[in-house]
């Protein structure tokens, strides 16, 4: 039927259904990440994905990065993250596949590095580790300084293998069969 009621009722009865519910609060959570994703132009697909960080910071509070790889962050005179780096960086660290799209200069190698270093956690003397394939030497060569200098301080040795017969010589003959 029809409820009869004043209006100082209605409006005593607007007030009792505004407080907030925890799936209330979760949407205006999601409205506001989905906000941040559209005010930095970041598209994003798939389902239960990570929030994309606003701040480098939050990579030492909420995924406990290295503070040394922070620190390496900070002296390359990376203050902001890029759009890439915001939404890849958390989306590696929950060890959620990925395939990005960024122009060139916009941060990935960054983006894949942070997360690989994180990963890893500390230095092993177990040979190989972590192998990453560049198409062409001068990708190859700019990701290996990039990771040399983030993981300067830290003790992971990082190589770049271009020609197989030295890296028979750098890591011996049976490198190849071992690793």
């Amino acid at each position: 039927g029809i409820k009869w009621m004043s209006s100082m009722e209605a409006k005593f009865e607007d007030a009792k259904d505004n407080k907030p519910t925890a799936e209330k609060l979760e949407r205006l959570r999601r409205e506001k990440i989905n906000r941040f994703r559209n005010q930095h132009r970041i598209n994003v697909q798939g389902t239960d994905l990570p929030d994309p960080i606003a701040t480098f910071d939050q990579l030492q509070r909420e995924y406990k990065v290295h503070p040394k790889i922070m620190e390496n962050i900070q002296a390359a005179g990376f203050h902001v993250p890029t759009p890439i780096q915001m939404q890849a960086i958390p989306t590696m660290l929950h060890g959620r596949e990925l395939l990005a799209s960024a122009p060139t200069g916009s941060g990935k190698t960054l983006a894949f590095c942070i997360p690989l270093l994180t990963h890893l956690k500390q230095p092993r003397n177990k040979g190989f580790r972590a192998l990453i394939i560049s198409p062409t030497r001068e990708l190859a060569s700019q990701t290996h300084r990039e990771l040399v200098k983030l993981a300067e301080g830290t003790g992971f040795r990082i190589h770049m293998i271009h020609k197989a017969a030295e890296a028979a010589k750098k890591f011996g003959p049976k490198s190849s069969k071992k690793f």
